[in-house]
C-alpha cells in the first residue's frame, strides 16, 4: 500500500543541497566537512506547532506517571527496528495508532522512530546519517527528512521513541520525541550520560552488552546530576551547556552476549540494585537482542512471559520494548526491496504484533 507524505507546513525551498555545493576540503586531515543548517533553522523551516508541541508534552507526562507509579498501564516502546521508507513507516504508523487507541486502558503505546543504527563495525548507520542508503551520506537531507518524518509521525498522535546516537541530533530532532533509549554500546559513554542530564523526557539506559546492569546503574547516576560540557547551541555556536539533571530515567534489560536476563530472578536482582543504589526500580524489557537470541519471533514468548511476571504481583516492570513492522523478519537492502519490511534487525509482522498486543 503507498500512502503519501503528509505535507508539513512551511516547506523549504531546495532545502537538500547536494554535497559538492558545501564541501570544504580539508588537508592533511583526512575528512572533508560539509556546512549544515543550524538547529534553529531547521526547526524554523518545519516547525512544531503549539498543538503538537502541547501533545509531546502530554505524551512525556504520562511516560513519567508509569515509571512513577502513579500510572498502572503497560508502557510498550514498539516500530520497525529502524526506519529507512519513510512510507512504510508512516503506514505502520496509522495501524499502530488504531490498535493504540483499542488498549489505551491498559497501555500506552509509543512508536519506535529510530533514525540512526548503532553499528558494531561498519554499515548502514540509518535514515539521518544516508537517507539514499548508497553509502556516500548525506546528513543534510537526512535531518530534513528525519524531521519532516518525525512530524508527520506526530501528526497521527502517537508519542514516538527514538534512541540517541549522536547528542548533536537531538538538538535538531529532541523536541518531537517523547521517549529516548541510550543503547548498551553508548550507556558507558560519559557524553551520553551529559546528554541524558539535560534531556526534556525520559530515557531508558539499556545494560552493558556484556548482559551487568552496572553501567546502566552509573549512568542513571550521572544523569540525574547536572553537567557542565562543551557542545553547540541551537544557532550553531560553540557554547558550555549547564543541566540540571533528569530524574526521569530508568533501567531497560536486553541480555548480553548469550545471557538473557528478563526471567523472575534477573528482573528481581536488578530491581533490588537499583533499591539499593537509590534509583527508581522501574524495568522496562527489550523482548528483542540478546534476549531473543537473535530471533524476531521469540519476542512474542517473552513479552508473555514478562506480563505473566507483572500479573502475578511485580509492578516494578514497567514495560516492554519490542521490534515489529509491516512484514515479517528482515531483508539484505538492494534494488527490489519487500515494502514494509526490515533491513536491519529481523521484526515482527504486523499481523504478529496485533495478535500479541491484543493477547497481552
Amino acid at each position: 500500500m503507498n500512502m503519501p507524505l503528509i505535507a508539513v507546513e512551511n516547506p523549504i525551498e531546495n532545502a537538500v543541497k547536494s554535497d559538492a555545493e558545501h564541501a570544504v576540503k580539508i588537508t592533511p586531515a583526512r575528512r572533508r566537512e560539509v556546512a549544515l543548517p543550524t538547529p534553529d533553522q531547521l526547526r524554523g523551516n518545519f516547525p512544531l506547532v503549539a498543538k503538537l508541541e502541547a501533545q509531546v508534552e502530554h505524551q512525556r507526562q504520562a511516560i513519567r506517571n508509569i515509571l512513577n507509579g502513579a500510572d498502572d498501564r503497560l508502557l510498550v516502546v514498539i516500530g520497525p527496528c529502524s526506519i529507512h521508507d519513510e512510507v512504510a513507516a508512516l503506514e505502520y504508523a496509522q495501524r499502530l495508532k488504531q490498535l493504540a487507541a483499542e488498549v489505551s486502558d491498559r497501555m500506552l503505546i509509543v512508536m519506535r522512530a529510530y533514525l540512526e543504527k548503532p553499528r558494531t563495525t561498519v554499515g548502514w548507520k540509518g535514515l539521518l546519517y544516508d537517507p539514499e542508503r548508497n553509502g556516500q551520506g548525506d546528513l543534510h537531507q537526512g535531518l530534513v527528512r528525519s524531521r519532516q518524518l518525525l512530524l508527520n509521525l506526530a501528526a497521527t498522535g502517537l508519542p514516538l521513541a527514538t534512541e540517541a546516537l549522536s547528542p548533536f541530533a537531538m538538538d535538531y530532532l529532541g523536541d518531537l520525541v517523547s521517549w529516548t533509549a541510550i543503547g548498551a554500546r553508548t550507556t558507558e559513554s560519559q557524553l551520553h550520560r551529559e546528554m541524558a542530564s539535560g534531556l526534556p523526557m525520559p530515557v531508558g539506559f539499556k545494560n552493558g552488552t556484556d548482559g551487568g546492569i552496572a553501567a546502566a546503574t552509573n549512568a542513571m547516576k550521572s544523569a540525574a546530576h547536572g553537567h557542565h560540557h562543551p557542545g553547540l547551541s541551537a544557532r550553531g555556536t560553540p557554547v558550555m551547556i549547564s543541566t540540571e539533571g533528569n530524574a526521569d530515567t530508568h533501567l531497560v534489560l536486553r541480555g548480553g552476549r548469550g545471557i538473557t536476563n528478563y526471567d523472575s530472578h534477573s528482573i528481581a536482582r536488578a530491581t533490588h540494585a537499583l533499591q539499593q543504589a537509590g534509583l527508581n526500580p522501574a524495568v522496562m524489557v527489550d523482548c528483542s537482542h540478546d534476549n531473543a537470541c537473535k530471533q524476531h519471533e521469540r519476542q512474542q514468548e517473552i513479552a508473555r512471559d514478562v506480563v505473566a511476571q507483572r500479573r502475578a504481583g511485580n509492578r516494578h516492570i514497567c514495560g516492554l520494548m519490542l521490534e515489529s513492522f509491516l512484514q515479517p523478519g528482515r531483508q539484505n537492502d538492494g534494488a527490489d526491496l519487500q515494502y514494509g519490511c526490515s533491513i536491519t534487525d529481523p521484526c515482527l509482522g504486523w499481523e504478529q504484533t496485533e495478535a500479541l498486543i491484543r493477547s497481552l
